[in-house]
């Protein structure tokens, strides 16, 4: 588990990468104004994703499911009948962002990208209308457990989307471009990925012939509740830049989307403990291992939530100067104050959606989770409209931040439930010795920010090791000191002996 986990990570690590690279030069070819009007054409035509009615996470829970029972012709039942779906909800996608693209001229966009700014809009319908088909090869990856060659590929497509944005753009600005390389680089990945579970699973079929009613019933009722999931997270994490968009113009965008950025690829690296966790929880229910389960739930919080701590407060104390340096001197305090904000409920938030939400999705019980992030989001709307007016940007972050704590409260407790394990044995197995050992760690980071007053990026990166070896330290001698199912010490002990050896 932990391979296909470290996979996951290197593949949001050099995400993170590319988009350290694109963000500040996709800003300054297009400018604040067209960077905010790109940020805004994904987020309407994300909606659209909506459509998928949550069938990737549903179909991967029941190909998990017939895998681990070893029976082909479901698999290849729930593989048919997810492709007769997608290529109805493709059409439906298509018409659905016709009508979103009048919606799209409400909104004041500047001049002198009008024109193209619609043509763009156009594209990225095609391409999330499109990319409903797409997905399939990687559930099915995903239900084998093959995460490291899957993440292979979308690292080659993450390189292939960082070079031809840095080519193309360089000769001409435009969002046309933009949108034409995202169909390019959904190309790749759909076309390399086919090809690999045709070469390594024999036996899997994506024909329509396998399109059975009763399989698209059961992915239909177990998808509902990940649609309410999907559009809870879309409400929390896309919709701001609607709000913003509205009402203080789109060249704001901009200085949100980037501390957004910051969390967003956070969440997705706590995620790719998710995107493990999910199928085998299926499998060892289905197993009925569920001590196993209990060891790999709380486990893997406590990881999750060292992880947070260990990246959230960097961004919280240097975050902002970060983003100054990365971006610009006027984004670092605009921006800074929403990542601040948006980080601090993030310690709470990510380790409950990177661990508790795909355990219970993975159970097959999505009802609670599904609806209490769907209230999440459209809290999140209310607040975030409510604020905006007196607060700006910060108004907003606190529209996401508040809802977010909410969510993961109410998540956790049901997880805990569902597993038989009580909410306090949970409590002082994952956050005691993290918080404690959170401490000193602050004081080092505060240090490097009041003491010695770093600005560079050399600065930023000499606070940025210090913290991490400090952190280690902390760790292995005392958070995870004598731990019942993670004691680093010992291990530490066998890999310098197998080193002298």
């Amino acid at each position: 588990m932990l391979r296909n986990v470290g996979s996951n990570w290197v593949l949001t690590l050099v995400t993170i990468g590319a988009t350290y690279v694109l963000t500040p030069f996709v800003i300054h070819v297009l400018g604040p104004e067209g960077y905010g009007t790109w940020t805004l054409i994904t987020s309407m035509t994300g909606y659209i994703g909506l459509l998928a009615l949550g069938v990737p996470m549903a179909s991967v829970r029941y190909l998990a499911q017939h895998v681990a029972e070893g029976d082909r012709r479901k698999m290849n039942e729930a593989i048919g009948s997810c492709v007769g779906l997608y290529l109805m909800i493709g059409v439906a996608a298509a018409v659905i962002g016709a009508a979103l693209l009048a919606l799209f001229g409400v909104y004041e966009i500047p001049s002198s990208f009008q024109d193209t700014a619609h043509l763009a809009f156009g594209l990225m319908v095609l391409q999330v209308s499109a990319g409903f088909i797409g997905l399939l090869p990687e559930g099915i990856m995903f239900a084998h457990h093959d995460f490291v060659v899957r993440n292979l590929v979308r690292i080659g497509g993450v390189l292939l989307r960082l070079s031809l944005t840095m080519s193309l753009l360089t000769l001409e600005a435009s969002l046309v471009i933009l949108a034409l390389i995202q169909i390019a680089c959904l190309a790749f990945d759909f076309g390399v990925s086919w090809l690999l579970v045709r070469r390594r699973y024999p036996g899997v079929r994506l024909s329509l012939a396998d399109f059975d009613r009763g399989m698209l019933r059961r992915i239909f009722a177990f998808s509902l509740y990940v649609l309410l999931l999907n559009t809870g997270a879309r409400l929390s994490f896309e919709t701001d830049a609607l709000v913003i968009g509205a009402f203080m113009g789109v060249g704001s965008i901009a200085f949100y989307a980037v501390a957004n950025s910051l969390v967003v690829y956070l969440m997705d690296f706590i995620g790719s403990i998710a995107a493990v966790v999910s199928p085998m929880a299926t499998k060892l229910n289905t197993e009925g291992k569920m001590s196993d389960l209990r060891e790999i739930f709380l486990k893997w919080s406590k990881a999750a939530l060292s992880l947070t701590i260990m990246a959230g407060l960097f961004l919280i104390v240097l975050g902002p100067r970060f983003i100054g340096w990365w971006i610009g001197p006027s984004f670092e305090h605009p921006a800074g104050e929403v990542l601040q904000i948006l980080m601090v409920s993030s310690l709470v938030f990510l380790p409950v959606r990177g661990v508790a939400v795909p355990v219970l999705m993975g159970l097959g019980k999505p009802t609670v989770p599904a609806m209490a992030y769907l209230a999440a989001g459209l809290l999140n709307l209310g607040l975030s409209v409510l604020l905006i007016r007196p607060l700006g940007l910060s108004g907003v972050a606190l529209g996401t931040a508040i809802p977010n704590v909410l969510f993961a409260l109410v998540v956790v407790t049901v997880a805990c439930r569902e597993l038989e394990i009580s909410l306090p044995h949970y409590l002082r197995y994952v956050v005691p010795r993290a918080a404690v050992g959170a401490l000193p760690v602050l004081a080092l980071l505060l240090w490097f920010k009041l003491g010695l007053e770093v600005q560079s990026m050399t600065g930023l990166i000499a606070a940025g090791s210090a913290m991490v070896v400090l952190f280690g330290v902390i760790w292995v001698c005392f958070v995870y000191r004598n731990d019942p199912y993670v004691d680093l010490r010992p291990r530490l002990g066998r890999l310098r002996a197998w080193s002298r050896a």
